[in-house]
C-alpha cells in the first residue's frame, strides 16, 4: 500500500497521523525533496524520508506536533550541536549523519472533533448545519441507533422524547465531555430523573442545552449550543495542556530519541534504555558498562 493509500485509510477510520514531507534535502543524505512518510500515535513510520537515524528524530517531534496539533519545520542537521530554532520551526542535531541537512515539514492529521446529534427535528438539522463549518465532524442519528463513543466531542439529543434516554445513558457512561438535551425545564428534569446513571452523571447534562442568549429560532438554539460546547472545550484545553511525549537520551551517540515501542530499544535487569536505531542497541548490548552514566 503506498502512502497516499495509507492516509486515506487513516483519514476513513479517523486515526490520527502526522503526514512527514521531506522540502529540502543537501546530499550526501539519502533523502531527497518529496519524500513522505506518516508518523502514527504509536511511534510507527510507514514511508522514507531518510535513514534510521533522521528517523528517530521525525518520530520524536512528530509524536510532539500530533500532541500539540501545530504544525512544524524540522531541520536536521549534522554534527553535536543545534543551531538556533525559530517559532515554528526546530533544529536538531544528528551525529549519526554522515552528512548533509535535511528539512522536513511535519503536518499533524487529527480528524475532526465527532458530535453526535440525535433527532430530525429543525433544532438539529441547524445543529449540523452551524456544527461543520466550526470544525466538528456532525452525525446526525435517531436515537434509537445512537452509538456515542467515548472520544467523541459531545452528545446532543434534540429529539423531542424519541430515543432521549439510551442514547443520554450511553453517552454519560461514556464520558463523553459535553451532552445536550435541548428540552424544557420541566421535561429535562423528567427526563434526567428516569436515567439510569448516578448522580454526579446526571448533573453532567446540560439541559437546557445552550448558553442563555434568547435564541428563539432552531438556528439559534443551535448557535447557543455550539457556543457553549466550543467555550468548554477551549476551557478544558487551558487547563489540561496537552501532554509531553516521553523521550529518553541514546547512551550511546547522545540523541533525544522518543520513549515509545516503536523505538529501538532493550530492556536489561528491569531497565528499558532506548535508542536512535539499532547499530546503537547493537554497541550497547555488548557493552552495557560502557555507556552506564557516571557514578
Amino acid at each position: 500500500m503506498s502512502v497516499t493509500d495509507t492516509a486515506a485509510a487513516l483519514t476513513r477510520s479517523r486515526e490520527p497521523f502526522v503526514q512527514a514531507t521531506v522540502v529540502r534535502a543537501q546530499k550526501p543524505t539519502s533523502a531527497h525533496a518529496g519524500d513522505t512518510a506518516l508518523v502514527r500515535a504509536d511511534g510507527s513510520i510507514d514511508g522514507f524520508v531518510g535513514g534510521t537515524c533522521a528517523e528517530a528524530s521525525v518520530r520524536e517531534y512528530g509524536l510532539m506536533t500530533l500532541s500539540t496539533n501545530e504544525p512544524l519545520l524540522l531541520r536536521i542537521v549534522p554534527g553535536d550541536v543545534a543551531g538556533e530554532s525559530e517559532e515554528g520551526t526546530v533544529t536538531v542535531a544528528n551525529p549519526c549523519l554522515s552528512g548533509g541537512a535535511v528539512e522536513i515539514f511535519l503536518e499533524p492529521r487529527v480528524p475532526a472533533p465527532r458530535m453526535l446529534v440525535v433527532g430530525d427535528s429543525p433544532v438539529a438539522e441547524a445543529l449540523v448545519d452551524l456544527g461543520i463549518p466550526l470544525g466538528f465532524a456532525v452525525e446526525l442519528v435517531v436515537g434509537e441507533v445512537a452509538e456515542p463513543a467515548a472520544d467523541d466531542a459531545a452528545l446532543v439529543v434534540a429529539s423531542h422524547g424519541r430515543g432521549e434516554e439510551p442514547a443520554l445513558t450511553a453517552a454519560l457512561r461514556l464520558g463523553v465531555p459535553y451532552v445536550g438535551l435541548i428540552a424544557s425545564r420541566i421535561r429535562g428534569a423528567a427526563v434526567l430523573a428516569a436515567l439510569d446513571v448516578t448522580d454526579e452523571q446526571r448533573s453532567r447534562v446540560h439541559s437546557p442545552a445552550g448558553l442563555d442568549i434568547g435564541a428563539r429560532t432552531a438556528a439559534e438554539i443551535a448557535l447557543s449550543v455550539l457556543t457553549e460546547l466550543v467555550a468548554e472545550r477551549r476551557a478544558a484545553e487551558r487547563h489540561a495542556p496537552a501532554p509531553v511525549p516521553a523521550s529518553a537520551t541514546d547512551p550511546v551517540c547522545g540523541m533525544t530519541v522518543a520513549a515509545v515501542d516503536s523505538s529501538p530499544h532493550v530492556t536489561i535487569d528491569g531497565t528499558t534504555t532506548w535508542f536512535c536505531c539499532a547499530g546503537c542497541r547493537t554497541a550497547f548490548v555488548e557493552d552495557p558498562a560502557r555507556y552506564a552514566p557516571a557514578p
